[in-house]
């Protein structure tokens, strides 16, 4: 072997811990702070109507301390939007629910809906990171749980912004005076949706007025839901949970993981689901946040998502 093999190789070697600890402190120090907002356009209401804005938040995973976020999800509100949508994981914090606050206070009197993700019910907890990469989150499942205050989060949600719960619950919204249906479940990575109790609350919602839109709203993007929210008659899905996969290659169209059986690739942003003869606009938000024991975003900017409805055709 040449002399200068060993001496090559511990060069390489360099290089790429070099890159990876360039590339960790990106994560960690930089980029989960580079809020965004996407913009998509929908035409999913009737002929004539006036555009709707929806402002889709979701994992805010919320610290009291991260008042960086806090600031700039209150800013939302200068989007104006006509509705506020929020897939779940609201808390990150025993304390999440003073950031909450000083984030969404803003959007008091804009209409909204919720659902809940695990994290609005149950504390994060320490776990190793790259289990992350290898499947699905089992946190919990068979381990000491510490809850969260969610009867507070949701009087506020609920009582005090007057957000609709659709937690494996349906209503109605008046959105800039035009009516729109919605429907939920609960947190179907952990099990708590309840999609057989949806059909007949549906029917008893429905009317004559076939042209009322209808939207599906999930916190975890399951296949099973999504099948289920077409067959219900969703015009329009909003889903979270993924992080987008949190940490991906740059410039992959897909995510590495998206922590439930969703297509990589629709683990993050505006595509399309189809269930049989019928396909419906499906947004999934990569979410605002991380688990406070998971602090790093890479290839996947935090990010809230204004969906502009408009008429069909």
């Amino acid at each position: 072997m040449s002399p200068r093999a060993p001496r090559t190789a511990l060069t390489a070697l360099g290089a790429v811990g070099a890159v990876g600890v360039a590339a960790a402190i990106w994560g960690i120090a930089i980029e989960r702070y580079l809020f965004t907002v996407r913009f998509h356009e929908v035409p999913i209401l009737p002929a004539g109507s006036v555009p709707l804005r929806v402002l889709h938040l979701s994992d805010a995973h919320m610290a009291p301390w991260q008042r960086r976020k806090q600031r700039w999800m209150a800013a939302l509100v200068d989007l104006e939007p006509d509705l506020v949508i929020n897939t779940g994981d609201n808390i990150g914090h025993e304390d999440g629910l003073r950031g909450l606050r000083a984030a969404f206070d803003p959007l008091r009197g804009i209409p909204g809906a919720f659902v809940h993700g695990s994290n609005d019910h149950i504390a994060p907890s320490p776990r190793n990171p790259f289990k992350y990469l290898v499947g699905p989150s089992t946190s919990g499942v068979n381990a000491p749980e510490e809850p969260l205050d969610n009867e507070a989060l949701d009087g506020y949600l609920a009582d005090e912004l007057g957000w609709l719960d659709l937690n494996n619950s349906v209503g109605s919204l008046d959105v800039a005076g035009r009516r729109i249906d919605a429907f939920g479940v609960s947190d179907a990575h952990r099990g708590w949706d309840r999609l057989d109790v949806l059909p007949e609350l549906i029917e008893g919602l429905r009317d004559e007025d076939s042209t009322v839109p209808m939207i599906g709203v999930t916190h975890a993007p399951y296949r099973r839901v999504l099948d289920d929210f077409v067959d219900l008659g969703a015009d329009m899905i909003f889903a979270g949970h993924t992080h987008g996969g949190q940490v991906r290659i740059p410039g992959s169209p897909a995510a590495l993981v998206a922590n439930c059986d969703i297509p990589l690739r629709q683990a993050r942003g505006l595509s399309e689901w189809t269930r049989l003869d019928r396909t419906v606009p499906l947004n999934v938000s990569a979410g605002l946040g991380h688990s406070i024991y998971a602090p790093v975003r890479f290839a996947c900017r935090p990010e809230a998502s204004l969906i502009t409805l408009t008429a069909a055709g």
